[in-house]
């Protein structure tokens, strides 16, 4: 397991970095809501993930606004960050959630799922999306994505952005990125000893990178069959 960098931690946002976030969401085509379910109150990370939330939406207006939620009694850790179509008035919920304060390179996680959501999954690959509608239209059952990763894990974040792609592709499909720096019990349920660890509907596992072929096949697996070929 990759070594934790404890949420007291500040948001690791200098000047570098906010003069590059214009380009990845200075033009959004559609607006995003980042909703925050937490207790500023109750632990560091909770309020770090809502001053981050606030900081966003301050910083880019027409792009991104943001809700502070309290609690709910089906989420088991915190914060929880949903990432909404639309605006705090009136949001369309894409099943895009980040679990625990995205700190380190799932900051790059965050904005991937931004984007996804703004672009309604067209940061897929056209054959990706293709073959990911035809799978579920074959498919009795919905898909859950679990990816679990960590502030160092740069693998995940590259998984995380296709996953988080195949949620706003799909209604069908919900993306839950778990940093196991604050929640390591989360890993151990799993035995995930690896990180990235996939875990799709509680049944299919895997360990390590994969681009977005790989991840239709591993849902495939899940769903009792293989993606199919394009015509």
């Amino acid at each position: 397991m990759s070594d934790s960098i404890p949420p007291t931690d500040p948001i690791p946002f200098d000047d570098d970095t906010w003069r590059q976030l214009p380009d990845f969401l200075g033009n959004l085509p559609e607006p995003v809501c980042l909703h925050v379910w937490g207790d500023t109150a109750g632990s560091a990370a909770e309020a770090e993930a809502a001053r981050l939330a606030g900081l966003l939406a301050e910083r880019f207006p027409q792009q991104l606004s943001f809700r502070l939620l309290p609690r709910r009694e089906n989420y088991p850790y915190y914060p929880v960050i949903g990432v909404m179509g639309g605006t705090a008035a009136e949001s369309t919920d894409y099943g895009v959630r980040l679990i625990g304060l995205p700190i380190g390179l799932q900051m790059t996680s965050l904005i991937a799922a931004i984007q996804a959501v703004a672009f309604r999954g067209q940061t897929l690959e056209p054959l990706t999306r293709l073959k990911l509608r035809r799978l579920l239209s074959a498919a009795g059952e919905d898909v859950a994505i679990e990816v679990l990763t960590s502030a160092i894990d740069e693998a995940g974040a590259v998984v995380a952005k296709a996953a988080f792609g195949m949620a706003a592709a799909e209604g069908r499909v919900k993306t839950y990125l778990i940093v196991t720096d604050f929640f390591p019990e989360a890993a151990q349920r799993y035995s995930a000893a690896y990180l990235p660890h996939l875990v799709i509907n509680r049944r299919v596992h895997f360990n390590g990178l994969l681009e977005e072929e790989e991840l239709l096949r591993q849902i495939g697996l899940a769903l009792g069959s293989q993606p199919p070929a394009p015509a």
